[in-house]
């Protein structure tokens, strides 16, 4: 039986920042019993922006996963020495894109030209999406040298609102749910050969730097175990919160009884310290 060469299109979504996580929570201290009662966070301070960015790339390789035949989307490439990878690439019919993700979730985006602000502090993610887009056309083009620019799209996760004043001139910014039928939608350029032609070099291991840092073998069951134990945290940080509301209440009635300052003082100092 012949033994299956890895290739490209084998990478996950959010593969590397899932990677990356899991090694920002090797130093996190297991949550005391009571911290678990409390809902505390399993998640270490800095792994906060790694996890939000995982959930981002797997909503979006979701998506990318029901495009039509004819269209190729490939994973967590890297691109530099130093762990830098592209999130997502996708190559189709109508061209080859670079997609950087963006999980705000519920948060207010809003777009002039280069211009791009998250709950009204500016952001580089028109910058750093387009010069992703211009590093993997140089790399693709050291194999394939009359390869198309590769086009730079910014997708934007759950954001609360997408406000775009004046359009980028070179990158495209869209809500995650718009990205499927906006590449559908795009005018053919490529030929069925063609097309063939650029999904073999880019699925090729050879084309992409090697990347250093170690893998996890099991880094989806991981990020999964993760996840729930997020979500089961943040659950149990709603119900104490609708508790201590109503205890609230009922001290106020009460005269505040030491029994409740004790329950808010324990359950707050859980939630912080873990």
């Amino acid at each position: 039986m012949p033994v299956h060469k890895a290739t490209m299109g084998d990478r996950a979504p959010g593969q590397a920042v899932i990677e990356e996580l899991l090694r920002q929570q090797l130093g996190r201290k297991p949550r005391s019993t009571l911290a678990r009662f409390f809902g505390a966070s399993p998640l270490a301070a800095g792994s906060v922006s790694w996890y939000e960015g995982a959930r981002g790339e797997l909503i979006v390789g979701q998506i990318l996963a029901t495009l039509p035949d004819g269209w190729k989307a490939f994973h967590s490439l890297p691109i530099g020495t130093k762990g830098s990878d592209i999130d997502h690439m996708v190559v189709g019919p109508g061209g080859v894109f670079s997609i950087n993700t963006k999980h705000h979730n519920k948060k207010a985006v809003w777009v002039a030209g280069s211009t791009l602000m998250v709950s009204g502090q500016k952001q580089g993610h028109i910058r750093n999406a387009e010069f992703e887009a211009k590093r993997v056309t140089k790399l693709l083009r050291q194999r394939m040298p009359q390869i198309p620019a590769v086009q730079p799209v910014l997708v934007l996760v759950n954001p609360k609102s997408l406000t775009i004043k004046t359009k980028p001139e070179r990158v495209t910014v869209i809500r995650a749910t718009r990205l499927r039928r906006w590449l559908t939608e795009r005018t053919s350029v490529f030929s069925e050969t063609k097309l063939r032609e650029i999904t073999t070099v880019m699925d090729d291991p050879a084309t992409w730097p090697s990347t250093a840092l170690p893998s996890f073998s099991d880094s989806s069951e991981r990020f999964a175990e993760l996840h729930h134990e997020v979500q089961r945290a943040q659950f149990r940080r709603r119900v104490w919160s609708f508790t201590c509301g109503l205890l609230l209440i009922a001290g106020a009635v009460l005269a505040g009884p030491p029994l409740l300052t004790a329950l808010l003082g324990a359950y707050f100092r859980a939630v912080r310290f873990g």
